[in-house]
């Protein structure tokens, strides 16, 4: 079976499975990043070097009740700790993380903790954990525009030397990320929201109504024997 090597996740329907279990919206995204655990661990049975999980947009961050946000940062915070202390399922399959958005917008003390797991995996090179905070795929395109701009305004960059790959290095991976060869997104609905915007202009997109906390290993499966049926034909 041809594995993807770089696989993209829409973490979506949280706040819904709790909902149906009537409990806070918080119940769910607790249970949401067990499910990132389950989905670190099954990328390293099946070959999945890189995976970039889309936790929280920029929109939502901005827009979610004060009390469910609270949650989600405690929670995230909790998890960082995990990692900070090696009692982690990143140190078992080595794999390293990134933290990619807008991250000035988090509180301080949650950035401290992020660059020192970045830091504490950064000799990982099995697997690669890219997690999107904050963010959004437009604002990611605008800021590598400005940055562009910026240096070909100082006479460092001319612009006819602007093109695909030079582009890539200024997005928040500086291009040290194979573009998405798959798109999952949970929950049922049908649409990227603002994710990966630029980097998926040739991934297979896939959508299913199992919500986040509820995805299991054969269906992740399944959804990976049907990638590898399809023929991609990048635009051609």
């Amino acid at each position: 079976m041809q594995t993807p090597q770089h696989v993209g996740i829409i973490l979506d329907g949280n706040r819904r499975f709790a909902r149906e279990l009537l409990k806070q919206p918080w119940y769910g995204h607790k249970a949401g990043i067990q499910k990132a655990r389950d989905v670190l661990q099954w990328a390293d049975e099946l070959g999945i070097p890189y995976v970039t999980a889309y936790v929280l947009s920029a929109e939502n961050y901005n827009t979610r009740p004060k009390r469910e946000l609270q949650m989600i940062l405690k929670y995230f915070s909790e998890e960082l700790d995990a990692v900070l202390s090696q009692d982690h399922i990143v140190h078992r399959t080595q794999t390293r993380l990134r933290f990619i958005g807008r991250l000035d917008l988090l509180p301080g003390e949650l950035q401290k903790r992020m660059m020192k797991a970045e830091h504490l995996t950064s000799h990982y090179s099995k697997h690669f954990m890219n997690v999107c905070v904050a963010y959004g795929g437009q604002q990611e395109i605008v800021d590598a525009c400005r940055a562009i701009a910026e240096r070909v305004s100082g006479g460092t960059i001319r612009p006819n030397e602007i093109d695909e790959r030079l582009f890539a290095h200024y997005l928040y991976l500086n291009g040290s990320a194979p573009y998405p060869d798959l798109i999952l997104r949970t929950g049922g609905e049908k649409r990227l929201s603002n994710f990966l915007l630029w980097q998926s202009a040739y991934a297979e997109l896939f959508f299913i109504d199992k919500r986040w906390p509820e995805l299991d290993k054969r269906t992740f499966v399944s959804i990976l024997k049907e990638y590898a049926s399809r023929q991609r034909r990048f635009g051609k």
